[in-house]
């Protein structure tokens, strides 16, 4: 049965961006720490590992994140592996979301001077002190605003979810389209919640970028 398009469903709306948010928080979580490692073996003077990552990074962004959805959700079970929806979404975002994040962070750790690893290794630092004390706290500051700037792209990635029947913000779009038969009015709506959560991320990138003084 056909319905208007009310305050009640704006609010179902509201409600499922929640959901949004979960999963752009676990799925960044997964990139950042698949990410870190990925970015230090990336700058190792081991150069089978440094090729190995590569080349993940490589396929990894070179592949359509739809299709990493597509292969977890779908392809797991046919080995016999059972993921729901949440997992695989997750895995897929934490996967995809890793080769960038990788990449942005090892371009922050190269863009500091040698002469500031020779500095820390002429104090009898390991590499691993090195990267702790000396390299890490000041490559933060460059990394921070592409950071936040891969936070906004995946919040908005995270409506692929909706093409494996997860339920949240676009998702629930399409079900409140499909029960009020009124998509232009529903979709303008998940447009503006998709605006209000990703607007202060941007410019908050932008006032970092400026204060940080990151081309410096």
């Amino acid at each position: 049965m056909i319905r208007t398009f009310s305050y009640i469903d704006v609010m179902y709306l509201v409600a499922a961006a929640r959901w949004t948010l979960a999963l752009t928080a676990t799925a960044f979580a997964g990139s950042a720490l698949l990410g870190l490692i990925l970015a230090i073996a990336r700058i190792s003077p081991i150069a089978p590992l440094r090729w190995l990552v590569a080349t993940y990074i490589w396929i990894v962004q070179g592949t359509p994140l739809l299709v990493w959805l597509f292969l977890i959700f779908f392809g797991l079970p046919l080995i016999g592996i059972s993921v729901n929806p949440w997992l695989a979404a997750a895995v897929a975002f934490s996967i995809y979301g890793s080769a960038f994040l990788g990449e942005i962070w090892r371009g922050a750790l190269i863009s500091i001077a040698r002469t500031q690893w020779e500095a820390g290794a002429s104090l009898g630092l390991s590499t691993a002190q090195q990267l702790r004390y000396v390299i890490v706290p000041q490559s933060i500051r460059i990394a921070i605003p592409p950071t936040v700037g891969f936070l906004v792209q995946l919040i908005k990635n995270t409506s692929l979810a909706a093409t494996i029947g997860l339920v949240e913000l676009t998702r629930e779009g399409q079900l409140t389209a499909a029960g009020t038969y009124q998509p232009f009015a529903v979709f303008i709506t998940v447009a503006c919640i998709y605006f209000a959560l990703c607007f202060p991320l941007t410019q908050w990138s932008r006032s970092l970028e400026r204060r940080l003084d990151v081309a410096r």
